[in-house]
């Protein structure tokens, strides 16, 4: 009888930590992502080869390479759970938007996971092309006219996707193509919070477009919210 209670023991402990993992959970990872140095300076977009662009906007737009906040905050950062999560494939997950407004793409980054649909629409009353410089998924270039309907596509493999536009070479965006479901894109003021983590090991991960990657080991242990702070070395 005893020797029942030790095997059963043993087999509790080893098949705990794999079992309160693909719960849903209750930890979280919060943080900030900040910079330090001197950041490339938005600047007025240069629409002038195309006077229909140009008469979209009251005053030109800015570029969204770099976006900061009070603070020294970076914008455009995603960050993603990229080691340690066991996600379900995105089967049902809902539409996300890439839209062509104003001669530009918005969102400038777009955070989906794989296998989750995307929704390319042109809102100008001009023609847009949308060529998406993938190496690890399949690249492909497509006419988008005005007033044509929208069309879906999904990727199947993990991959952060350039995107540009032939006919107006200032528009250019990225889709990063995630495993996991915990990801956040940050926004100006540089916060992130990805919620519902399991008891478990992780490690999060930050990219940006010009300032790389940083990537962070941590401990989800019961319901705490775990602090993880990013800092980029920015250059003009």
């Amino acid at each position: 009888m005893r020797f029942d209670r030790l095997c059963m023991a043993i087999l509790l402990v080893l098949v705990a930590p794999w079992a309160v993992k693909s719960g849903t959970g209750s930890g979280a990872v919060t943080g900030k992502v900040t910079y330090v140095g001197t950041p490339a300076k938005a600047e007025p977009i240069d629409m002038s080869k195309d006077p229909a662009c140009v008469k979209l906007h009251a005053k030109p737009l800015l570029t969204e390479k770099v976006v900061t906040g009070p603070g020294n905050t970076l914008g455009n950062v995603v960050v993603y759970i990229s080691a340690g999560a066991d996600d379900a494939p995105a089967e049902g997950m809902s539409e996300v938007s890439f839209d062509q407004q104003g001669c530009r793409y918005t969102p400038h980054v777009l955070a989906v996971r794989v296998g989750q649909p995307i929704r390319f629409s042109n809102n100008d009353p001009l023609s847009h092309n949308i060529h998406t410089l993938a190496k690890v998924n399949r690249e492909w270039n497509r006419i988008q006219p005005a007033q044509t309907p929208a069309f879906s596509y999904a990727y199947d493999k993990e991959e952060f996707i350039p995107v540009k536009c032939n006919v107006h070479p200032w528009m250019l965006g990225y889709i990063a193509v995630l495993k996991t479901s915990h990801f956040a894109v940050t926004s100006e003021d540089g916060t992130y919070t990805l919620p519902q983590l399991p008891p478990g090991k992780y490690t999060v991960t930050a990219w940006h477009e010009l300032y790389g990657t940083q990537s962070r080991g941590i401990t989800i242990s019961g319901d705490e919210t775990q602090i993880v702070n990013f800092l980029f070395y920015a250059k003009p």
